[in-house]
């Protein structure tokens, strides 16, 4: 009798278990597409790392005779829900290298990149799905980058970690439904542009915007933010993103002589348009596509590239620069994945 009760309790208190189980799932799906007055953390992301190798030896077809690619992959938010209140971050990193037989496996980026977006929302109005926000952005990458293909690339570094770095903060409008939509609006928003002196003394306009010899610049505009994810199906995931920035302040640049170096008004505005998506094909393996857009007005397109060593311009060979000014890349990660 007593095993009995005994097996009767432990059976009702597993299928509550699983009960709870269900709910918090099916909670979390609908906080994800519709704002409830609740308090929960609200989670979820994925991770990709890939690598893809070849190996030649008196290959008809010849090719490069040893390469080896490693590339990864994050993109996670966490959300904490407060009855009206949400606080919600985004975090988005990418890094990647190749190694090729040629250049005597020394380590070339094919991608660099830390963007974080921490907000923080009070609902306007129970009924409606409108929010005061403020927002923090802050981009910037991992380690130093190259022209590769500059002569001697290796001698002189055009960028570096915090060089450039972009910190945003901004109070606006938000429009919200759930986690997988956002729309932000400031009318005003200030942004700080940072640079080590190393990389704005180059050139007589500076470098990324910030002034010649400076190491920050500050700017001040409207910025808006869209944000918006499609769930497919539970292994498809599709996330869009489109920012704008205008600056109020921007003017053209003069060097010392008081001849203009670089022209910019608030007209120009800055574009980051950037897509991500994933398919979970099995349990471990995972396939992500992710393409960006960046159009900055401190980021002309030059059509030579100058060695570092002797100040010689060459012209460029690239099947790209039909894009003129437009910053773009594509990226393809095939490799184990976790989805979350």
């Amino acid at each position: 009798m007593k095993k009995t009760l005994l097996s009767v309790l432990l059976g009702a208190t597993a299928t509550g278990a699983m009960a709870q189980v269900s709910k918090t799932d099916e909670v979390k799906k609908q906080l994800q597409t519709a704002n409830q007055d609740t308090v929960a953390w609200i989670y979820n992301g994925i991770l990709t790392v890939g690598t893809n190798g070849a190996f030649l030896h008196n290959w008809a077809a010849g090719g490069e005779l040893g390469s080896m690619l490693i590339n990864g992959i994050f993109s996670g938010r966490l959300d904490r829900l407060n009855h009206q209140d949400i606080w919600s971050n985004t975090l988005d990193m990418t890094y990647g290298l190749t190694y090729n037989y040629s250049t005597g496996f020394v380590p070339k980026k094919t991608d660099d990149r830390i963007d974080f977006t921490s907000k923080y929302g009070i609902k306007l109005d129970s009924a409606r799905d409108f929010f005061i926000t403020g927002l923090a952005n802050f981009r910037t990458q991992f380690t130093k980058g190259y022209d590769y293909s500059a002569p001697n690339w290796d001698s002189v570094s055009t960028s570096d970690f915090m060089s450039p770095a972009y910190l945003t903060q901004a109070i606006g409008l938000e429009y919200r439904k759930g986690s997988d939509i956002s729309i932000f609006l400031s009318p005003v928003a200030a942004r700080e542009v940072l640079a080590k002196s190393f990389y704005t003394s180059m050139f007589p306009e500076g470098a990324f915007g910030v002034p010649y010899g400076k190491t920050s610049v500050f700017q001040l505009g409207a910025y808006f933010s869209g944000r918006y994810v499609i769930n497919i199906n539970k292994n498809m995931i599709f996330k869009t993103r489109l920012d704008l920035y205008s600056n109020y302040l921007a003017k053209d640049t003069k060097d010392s002589t008081g001849a203009i170096v670089a022209r910019d008004n608030p007209g120009n505005i800055n574009v980051l348009f950037d897509n991500l998506f994933s398919w979970k094909i099995s349990k471990f393996f995972n396939t992500t596509l992710g393409v960006t857009m960046i159009y900055d007005n401190n980021f002309p397109y030059k059509s030579t590239t100058v060695d570092p060593t002797t100040g010689v311009a060459t012209p460029k060979n690239e099947p790209g620069s039909g894009l003129g000014w437009v910053q773009m890349k594509s990226v393809f990660t095939f490799g184990i994945g976790y989805k979350f």
